[in-house]
């Protein structure tokens, strides 16, 4: 009878904590979640012109990821059932029973709470209030309203431009034009941006039941909405400029940027390709990092 040598049995518990960060990671997004915080950092910097409180920086960077990845934690609780539908999505830790409801309903629910308590206690009660708007919101109305309708989409580009109210008010402790002028930036470029990931995806979440698409398909009427969309990015992004909130600089970024969106929005028009879809996807990934920094150099 084989025995178990003390390597081969650390080995194993190696192995098990290994799948069990990789689970977690899984769990709670770790690189969309680091995208969604870097939008609420970035706007912080750029409300703090140059006089940046590192401490509040901080605070506003960890709560924030803790309130974010407890969002995606309880979105797939919520979904399990449907994540094992999609193939892109059946290998996440919950569906396939590799992590616990129970495990992960805890994990979530100790992130969000600590999230939004270390913002109220370190900030403000402004930003820890709009963090838990965000989390419930997105958690607890867009997730489930998927199945429902594509206004999902609609509801879901709240709880997804709160980031940018949350870095605002965590340094300003207060919501100004200039706050809901880059809200309606991020809010209006989730469309182009979720819409061209759908339409990549829509076999996949037609397998689940998810309505993503407006119009309910691939086809001109919903390639057009997704048009007009990228064309509102043109004139609301050069908006900060407009107003005087920040130089002509970063008002040309933002307009070449919105303009190359819809260049991309307009050839998926044209042709209903995937490809297409897959090129507007890919320049959506770009524009709002590359105009977000273009608005914080132009306020330093």
């Amino acid at each position: 009878m084989k025995t178990i040598t003390q390597q081969q049995e650390t080995v194993i518990a190696a192995s098990s904590v290994g799948q069990k960060v990789r689970d977690y990671q899984q769990l709670i997004k770790t690189r969309l979640t680091a995208l969604v915080v870097f939008s609420a950092a970035v706007t912080y910097l750029t409300a703090a012109k140059g006089q940046i409180n590192w401490f509040d920086f901080t605070v506003l960077s960890i709560g924030g990821f803790l309130v974010v990845a407890a969002s995606n934690g309880l979105n797939q609780i919520i979904e399990r059932n449907y994540d094992l539908l999609m193939v892109r999505t059946a290998n996440r830790p919950v569906a396939t029973n590799r992590m616990s409801v129970t495990e992960a309903a805890i994990a979530s629910t100790l992130m969000g709470i600590t999230g939004v308590v270390l913002m109220g206690m370190f900030l403000n009660q402004l930003t820890s209030l709009l963090a838990l708007a965000s989390l419930i919101s997105y958690a607890f109305i867009y997730t489930p309203l998927k199945r429902v309708s594509p206004v999902s989409v609609f509801v879901g580009a709240f709880p997804g431009a709160l980031p940018v109210l949350i870095g605002w008010t965590a340094f300003s402790n207060g919501i100004s034009t200039e706050a809901l002028i880059l809200f309606g930036v991020q809010f209006i470029w989730q469309f182009p941006h979720f819409w061209s990931i759908a339409w990549i995806l829509d076999d996949d979440y037609k397998r689940a039941g998810f309505k993503m698409l407006p119009s309910y398909g691939k086809h001109k009427n919903t390639a057009l909405q997704n048009l007009a969309f990228t064309l509102l990015l043109i004139p609301i992004g050069f908006l900060p400029t407009q107003e005087g909130f920040t130089g002509l600089t970063s008002g040309i970024i933002a307009m070449i940027a919105g303009l190359v969106m819809t260049y991309f929005a307009f050839r998926l028009y044209k042709t209903c390709d995937n490809k297409d879809a897959k090129r507007l996807m890919f320049a959506s990934f770009l524009y709002l990092p590359l105009v977000q920094i273009a608005y914080l150099l132009d306020k330093i």
